[in-house]
């Protein structure tokens, strides 16, 4: 018997399929993979997702979360070179849940999107893409959230456009920034596993090219906030499509297409 599962990441795209494919798929089994180290607002998002649905997620990783393999990694932070944390607390735990069962893996990807689905190569597992099927946009995935009540994730009210670990090395500069803000007690985790990796002594960094300490001081942080200011500017000027804009309103918010499918879907 094939098996239908949807894997939800926190993020607006997979609360909008789930949304969307309730009532067309009925026995479809809903999961996310706990690094342990998500914001508090991406639980609360799970939880109302929840409501929607009538329906538990099923939370993997419970026992074996962001930490335990941090230190089989011998302390080397996670990179876009070293994606040990996709691997590991993402794809695995689901290959795992899913076993050898023939499984259709629902995927968010948007009509208007320019990425490709990568979540599993396993031959039992088939991913199947019913926005970019039916031609939705971004524009129809605000409104799908919004007419369920359901509404957009809570963190994209203090400027954050992924879901994912609060430490993720694919954030933007500004989102260290509003972290920091936000949410100093979590700026404070992050910056603690900046530390020399005892492999080679080396000390790797959550942002490319600087330190969180660096990125904190008060000239820098002012410093990035202008930047993204000028870029908001720019892009006013070109009359670029605003994307991830119109869901917030008046503010100019780039949506951020790098990363890892399977954590920011």
């Amino acid at each position: 018997m094939t098996r239908h599962i949807l894997s939800l990441s926190g993020g607006k795209d997979s609360a909008a399929l789930a949304i969307y494919m309730r009532d067309r798929v009925t026995e479809m089994e809903y999961i996310f993979s706990d690094t342990r180290k998500e914001l508090p607002e991406t639980y609360e998002y799970l939880e109302r997702i929840e409501d929607y649905l009538g329906k538990r997620v099923h939370r993997l990783n419970a026992e074996l979360g962001f930490d335990h393999w941090y230190d089989v990694y011998g302390g080397m932070i996670p990179s876009n070179h070293r994606r040990w944390c996709t691997k590991m607390l993402k794809l695995k735990p689901f290959e795992d849940f899913v076993g050898e069962d023939p499984v259709i893996n629902y995927v968010g990807l948007r009509a208007d999107e320019k990425r490709a689905g990568y979540i599993s190569h396993k031959p039992n597992i088939t991913a199947v893409y019913p926005f970019q099927n039916d031609g939705l946009k971004l524009a129809d995935i605000r409104e799908i959230l919004l007419d369920s009540g359901v509404g957009l994730p809570p963190y994209t009210k203090w400027g954050r456009t992924r879901s994912g670990c609060f430490f993720c090395f694919y954030q933007q500069k500004i989102e260290w920034v509003r972290l920091k803000e936000e949410h100093p007690d979590l700026f404070e985790r992050a910056k603690a596993y900046e530390r020399p990796y005892e492999g080679s002594g080396n000390i790797f960094t959550w942002s490319e090219r600087e330190s969180l300490t660096e990125l904190e001081q008060p000239e820098r942080m002012e410093a990035i906030k202008r930047e993204y200011e000028l870029r908001k500017a720019r892009k006013r000027e070109r009359r670029e499509d605003l994307t991830l804009a119109q869901v917030f309103g008046n503010e100019v918010v780039d949506e951020d297409e790098s990363g890892c499918l399977i954590c920011s879907l």
